[in-house]
């Protein structure tokens, strides 16, 4: 039985990936050049890397339960879970290593909800969430990088070391908002009670706020993926699909 939805539907592409089918077709070049089509001991996979590369961001765009993922696809439950299980983790986005000099980027924390709650805390929106910190490149606006998921009750300042998001950016130029303080990064100025900042600071903070957009508007579109909105994954899974989804943001920002 052909399933609902697959990949030689090029009508298919965008809606369940993001993605034009240009970028899809690198992203599966990647993927297949990595080693995910490599046949392994045991039983073959039901679906070609397209299909499979599909069910994934199709699981992560609507977060459809697996059984009903299953049925548009045509496979067994379990083979969906394993198809997500082995491929989440390869799509995942890999962390910048070093940065141009001159290169500018933006950090702040965006909470996902999640059913795990090993993995989790309530948090200032009053449900079980891990905290994600996210560095964009300023000027491209391409993530790169994630830092480990912690339990959503990490301030911001804290979950910034504890992440691995200071060590990795180093002594690169860094904006965030107020949330930081004491951690070296560039914040907008602050006044205290009965005073008013002078002009240069208040033009300071203005252009500060305008570029720190940059990350919230790469949050919104991140979420459009609903899994971030309510990820039942457990364990790493939260984090692989943060990552992926970074990754295809990344592919189309790129074309």
């Amino acid at each position: 039985m052909t399933g609902v939805i697959t990949a030689s539907q090029p009508s298919r592409i965008a809606p369940f990936t993001g993605l034009s089918q240009r970028s899809f077709g690198k992203l599966v070049t990647v993927l297949r050049r990595e080693g995910a089509d490599t046949v392994g001991r045991g039983r073959p996979w039901s679906l070609p890397l397209e299909d499979r590369t599909l069910l994934v961001a199709a699981y992560w765009r609507t977060n459809l339960t697996m059984r009903q993922l299953a049925l548009l696809f045509s496979v067994s439950k379990s083979a969906a879970d394993r198809i997500i299980d082995h491929l989440g983790p390869m799509i995942a986005l890999r962390p910048r290593r070093s940065f141009d000099k001159g290169t500018v980027l933006i950090v702040d924390g965006t909470l996902v909800p999640t059913r795990d709650h090993t993995i989790a805390e309530q948090s200032k929106n009053y449900r079980y969430s891990t905290n994600h910190q996210v560095v964009i490149d300023a000027d491209t606006r391409h993530v790169v990088l994630v830092g480990r998921l912690l339990p959503g009750n990490r301030n911001d300042c804290r979950a910034w070391e504890e992440s691995g998001g200071k060590a990795a950016v180093g002594a690169t130029l860094t904006i965030a908002d107020g949330g930081y303080p004491g951690t070296g990064l560039v914040m907008p100025h602050r006044c205290r009670k009965a005073e008013e900042l002078p002009d240069w600071k208040e033009a300071h903070n203005k252009s500060h706020k305008q570029v720190r957009a940059r990350v919230e508007h790469v949050f919104a579109r991140m979420k459009n993926w609903k899994i971030l909105r309510d990820c039942r994954l457990k364990g790493d899974g939260v984090n692989h699909a943060m990552l992926g989804i970074a990754r295809r943001h990344n592919l189309n920002l790129s074309g």
